[in-house]
């Protein structure tokens, strides 16, 4: 859908608006379309055109003059030809869109950049919690100057080139008269100082790389992938803007007997078929390094699945923990010797098991097979 190149239009509303209507309408446009209030990058040019007809608009019609050579013309095409600038557009109100939307803005804090680590846990650590020492390098104040930048004992000057406003100001001239455009002093970065003698240090930054060592504290319960963020640990600020962030991703090694899903552990117990079939009583390791007794049924079936309550994970940063779930695997062997051979056959025989075509070893097996399916 085509823009208007209508200012009332742009900013919504009639010919016979008075200059306190434009200022209202001028102050809620310029809210609802400031760059600043775009999050998305991808609407961030959009804003800013659209930004630019409204300041633009503006400009034009709260100035009593110029809107009433606009007036007189009717639109921003005609009164170009009619002036003799020829293919006017609204690119052009670059520098009024700086002057509204931050030419004029003060150098203030700067806030310190995050940083990121990597750790890596033990099985249990992760279960249970630990304290980390961990070793990260930051950008700290400089311990000479103390983040000023100057050399102990010396102070900033006031920059040349702007005179110690912090601003530069252009006069430009354009098809709607003459126009200011303000906008920071980069010699200064927009303070109106400069600092004459650099502290020797840090070269005048104010700021040093440093190795610094932390002890952290691990929740019970985290998981494999979390994220910790250590507020004010990343890189100090200038300024006087506050510190970044340290963020610790937390990588957790496997355990070699327990899975984890979730805040239950898994554990397989392998079980024999005699011990399947006829029951056992087996000793079962804790994640804590405790063993305790479980009694397995006869008849036990191949993946069936005994819950012991309260013996999984902690809750991260909650009450309780989850389950310890023992999952069955009936082991059936793959040679035997000439006595348990016998004992089997036995056993088909008892069980009217009908014996393989196969080699003697898969008659066995597939009797085997047999025996439980029944």
């Amino acid at each position: 859908m085509a823009q208007s190149d209508d200012f009332y239009e742009i900013l919504g509303l009639s010919r016979e608006a008075s200059q306190d209507e434009i200022r209202r309408s001028f102050r809620k446009l310029a809210m609802e379309h400031h760059p600043d209030r775009v999050t998305d990058p991808a609407q961030k040019e959009a804003s800013e055109a659209k930004f630019k007809r409204i300041a633009a608009a503006y400009e034009v019609l709260s100035d009593a003059e110029k809107k009433a050579k606009y007036d007189q013309y009717g639109s921003v095409g005609a009164f170009a030809q009619g002036t003799g600038f020829e293919g006017f557009d609204f690119g052009g109100f670059g520098d009024i869109f700086d002057a509204f939307f931050g030419g004029r803005r003060a150098a203030g804090p700067i806030r310190g950049g995050d940083l990121r680590i990597q750790i890596e846990l033990d099985f249990e650590e992760a279960v249970f919690g630990c304290e980390e020492e961990i070793r990260a390098s930051r950008l700290e104040h400089c311990t000479v100057c103390g983040g000023s930048g100057g050399e102990p004992g010396t102070q900033r000057v006031v920059c040349q080139p702007c005179g110690g406003s912090g601003e530069l100001r252009r006069t430009q001239s354009n098809v709607f008269g003459r126009f200011v455009n303000v906008a920071p002093c980069e010699p200064c970065d927009g303070e109106g100082t400069v600092i004459e003698h650099p502290c020797k240090a840090c070269g005048g930054i104010g700021r040093e790389q440093r190795n610094r060592r932390l002890k952290v504290k691990i929740p019970a319960g985290v998981t494999d992938g979390a994220q910790m963020r250590l507020s004010g640990e990343g890189d100090a600020g200038l300024r006087g803007g506050p510190a970044g962030n340290l963020y610790v991703d937390i990588n957790v090694r496997a355990h070699e007997t327990f899975i984890r899903d979730g805040n239950d552990l898994i554990l397989p117990l392998h079980v024999n078929v005699a011990q399947a079939v006829l029951g056992s009583e087996v000793q079962i390791p804790g994640i804590d390094g405790h063993a305790q007794p479980l009694n397995v049924p006869a008849g036990t079936q191949h993946g069936h699945e005994f819950r012991l309550r309260g013996q999984g994970v902690p809750h991260l940063r909650g009450r309780g923990r989850g389950d310890l779930r023992v999952h069955v695997v009936v082991e059936i062997p793959t040679k035997l010797s000439s006595q348990q051979r016998e004992l089997f056959e036995q056993l088909a025989e008892e069980l009217n098991v009908p014996t393989s075509s196969g080699g003697e070893e898969d008659g066995v097996f597939s009797r085997i097979r047999g025996a439980f399916s029944n």
